[in-house]
């Protein structure tokens, strides 16, 4: 798998909204910033999203304008818009905002270390 499929895949994952799918993907020792709070465990990570799976029902999230910053054998960067809809409280939503992805490779496999997101 190449670090573009990895990017994929934790797409895929991430609309599965089953975060074991997502927790594959990661690194052990991922951290997640995102607006309004970080994540340094993968138990905060997978509270913060099951959180947000309950809060945006039927949510899917896609990026668009992926850039790789910088490339070699054991790690990738990327950024991003990231782009979220569904319905919260009945009513259909939608937003996006920017997002830093970094990928190392544990293991011969891509994990996703990082991810920053800002909307």
């Amino acid at each position: 798998m190449s670090y573009q499929q990895a990017l994929e895949r934790y797409i895929t994952a991430t609309n599965s909204h089953d975060f074991n799918n997502v927790k594959e993907i990661l690194h052990p020792q991922a951290v997640y910033w995102f607006s309004d709070k970080s994540c340094i465990t993968l138990e905060e990570i997978g509270a913060y999203f099951n959180n947000a799976w309950n809060l945006i029902k039927e949510e899917v999230y896609s990026a668009t304008d992926v850039r790789w910053l910088t490339v070699d054998e054991k790690s990738a960067t990327c950024i991003y818009t990231y782009h979220y809809e569904g319905y919260h409280n009945g009513k259909f939503v939608s937003g996006s905002g920017r997002a830093t992805n970094i990928f190392t490779v544990l293991n011969n496999e891509w994990k996703l270390i990082h991810e920053h997101l800002s909307s």
